[in-house]
């Protein structure tokens, strides 16, 4: 209880998140700088503000299987301008929730903001009013952090509700028909405005594992969901020098968290991305760290050092004896400014190297660390849901081509992690892809047995697209797509819920 007090205590600390008051520097500057380039760039609308609700059909390209039937949750930033001035960073933007229907041969779409307390105290004020992770603005002070919550990360189906979560604050449910705001969830009522990722990862008997980090507070919080979508466990447990940790991996008996080697600012002027010190260089350089917490005991059960870089997403875990493997996406440093630069404009370089997919050995018996590289420049991965913390031979990440000039993920992969080869398909100049993921048939035999989902944005035509592959023959292209007639934002991460 203690440890959940003070837990509790940093969260709603000023000084804690960074956003203390401040000067506003969510400048117009910024805003200039990106429409002045945009026209010249099309590439560059996948971050353009939005407005408004979106609602349309799909025309239908190709043949839409008809064993497809379920909806596609998507959620990320689609608020990015205010008042004449924009943020610095692609984290920061409102959240957009997004629900394509797919079934009957049709496709169809709809889109709204998540009303959270900050999205409308900022649009009724028609200016920002409090800072973002990576914008100060601090106009107006806050009460907790479900106060800054912006609900732009990941949109989760789960026992007939829909969250919209923020690795932040609370997860805030939607109405799961028409995306309308519900209001924020806690999970107990001492729980409130605690931080729960954005990434909960299923268990096979219906429940979820989640966590939340408060970065400064040395504190890692652990949640196990049922199935009814109560609180059936949580701990608190003590990780030094956790200050960023965005994504987990859960095996049969494990949960296994990266921890890239961040230091963070005492300085409560500055922004939560700016007090982000890298401390993966030089001769003090410390290791990317890989914690393995127990299910059984919820404890930490052991820690890897591995070479520092920094991480944001892994895909699956699983026990092989005494062996934990899981994917990753490992980035060569500090990853966390790349995503300001198209914020004002400016296109992000395709550096060889940058960062890959690779699967990690940890070896529980002698404390060792092996790494295989899978892929090259990539990112979002994903796994079956039937075979997530079980063994899987199938990894679904997004690519970016080696030949292009500009960080742009445009190929969709499925890589064999036994092999290391991958089934492939490139988008055409003026393409961007989102995550995609893999859907089973009812009764699949085999991880490919079912399609690969996703979204594209068609830059040059301003239009987004649903994506449809066969898993087993991703490199033929899509069997079907379904082209809206506008933009919808460019989102993060989302969950298919068959019908």
């Amino acid at each position: 209880m203690t440890d959940r007090r003070h837990f509790l205590s940093r969260t709603l600390s000023l000084g804690a998140l960074g956003l203390a008051s401040g000067t506003a520097l969510a400048d117009s500057a910024t805003f200039a700088s990106f429409h002045g380039a945009l026209d010249a760039h099309p590439e560059l609308t996948v971050f353009a503000d939005t407005t408004g609700e979106q609602a349309g059909d799909g025309a239908i390209i190709g043949h839409l299987p008809a064993d497809l039937e379920g909806v596609f949750f998507r959620n990320g930033p689609g608020r990015f301008e205010l008042g004449g001035e924009r943020y610095h960073h692609w984290f920061d933007g409102d959240g957009y929730a997004q629900r394509w229907q797919i079934g009957n041969g049709k496709v169809s779409h709809r889109g709204r903001f998540v009303q959270t307390q900050k999205f409308r105290e900022e649009s009724t004020a028609g200016r920002f009013l409090y800072s973002a992770f990576g914008t100060p603005v601090a106009r107006k002070a806050y009460k907790n952090n479900d106060t800054v919550n912006v609900a732009n990360t990941n949109l989760l189906p789960f026992n007939g509700k829909v969250y919209a979560l923020w690795e932040g604050g609370s997860a805030t449910e939607l109405d799961p028909q028409t995306l309308e705001t519900r209001g924020i969830h806690a999970w107990r009522d001492d729980l409130k405005a605690m931080p729960f990722s954005a990434h909960p990862k299923a268990d096979p008997d219906g429940g979820l594992w989640n966590f939340g980090n408060l970065p400064g507070s040395d504190r890692l919080a652990i949640y196990r969901l049922q199935a009814d979508g109560t609180l059936g466990r949580m701990a608190l447990l003590k990780v030094p020098n956790l200050n960023m940790v965005h994504d987990f991996a859960v095996s049969a008996r494990h949960l296994i968290f990266l921890i890239p080697p961040y230091d963070l600012s005492p300085d409560t002027s500055l922004c939560l991305a700016a007090r982000h010190l890298w401390a993966g260089g030089g001769k003090a350089a410390r290791p990317l760290r890989a914690v393995v917490v127990s299910k059984e005991t919820l404890e930490v059960r052991a820690t890897f050092e591995l070479p520092p870089r920094s991480v944001f997403h892994l895909g699956n875990a699983y026990d092989d004896g005494g062996t934990i493997r899981l994917d990753a996406v490992l980035y060569e440093g500090d990853a966390l400014p790349e995503p300001m630069l198209p914020m004002r404009g400016e296109l992000r370089p395709n550096r060889p190297g940058r960062n890959a997919t690779v699967q990690l050995a940890l070896d529980l018996a002698s404390g060792q660390a092996r790494e295989a590289r899978l892929f090259g420049v990539s990112e979002f991965p994903r796994v079956a849901p039937q075979v997530v913390s079980a063994r899987h031979r199938k990894l679904a990440v997004l690519g970016a081509s080696a030949d292009s000039p500009e960080f742009i993920l445009n190929t969709v992969n499925l890589i064999d992690t036994d092999s290391g080869k991958a089934d492939s398909y490139r988008f055409d100049a003026g393409w961007q892809v989102e995550e995609h993921v893999l859907v089973p048939r009812r009764h699949a035999r085999s991880e490919t047995d079912g399609y690969l989902v996703g979204v594209a944005q068609d830059t040059r035509r301003g239009q987004t697209v649903l994506t449809v592959f066969d898993a087993a023959r991703v490199s033929a292209g899509p069997v079907a797509l379904a082209r809206l007639s506008y933009r919808a934002p460019h989102c993060f991460h989302g969950n298919f819920l068959p019908a």
